[in-house]
């Protein structure tokens, strides 16, 4: 029984990925409100038609660093989905098994991309 390899995380070791998912959790929904609130800030500013021809090239820029927030604030949003999601494994008892091989995922790997559902080597096979 020793040697048999481990199923499912302890609830203490379930209790710290927990602890890093709601840290990063957190650090994302601030940013993704700053980037939300950026977006905003840049749809407030009405367009001036006397300043001429500088105000077209401004109104490239800005159009490119809207575009930028914006791919920011979805790539945000779902990396929040996915959080949420390895939330919901932790309290259904799935969190940290690879959905691929079954097994469990390394520690490191959880501490690292603590919403992943793939162990290195599918992680890896999938390339």
């Amino acid at each position: 029984m020793a040697n048999e390899e481990k199923q499912r995380y302890s609830a203490e070791e379930l209790k710290e990925f927990e602890e890093i998912i709601r840290a990063k959790l957190d650090d994302t929904n601030a940013e993704l409100k700053y980037l939300r609130e950026s977006l905003n800030k840049k749809n407030d500013t009405g367009t001036d038609a006397t300043s001429g021809n500088s105000k077209v090239m401004e109104d490239g820029a800005d159009t490119a660093e809207k575009e930028n927030l914006n791919q920011l604030a979805v790539r945000q949003q779902k990396f929040a989905k996915n959080l949420e999601n390895a939330l919901m494994r932790i309290k259904n008892g799935t969190y940290g098994i690879c959905i691929d091989s079954g097994k469990l995922i390394s520690k490191e790997r959880l501490r690292l991309v603590p919403h992943t559902q793939h162990s290195i080597e599918a992680k890896l096979k999938q390339k």
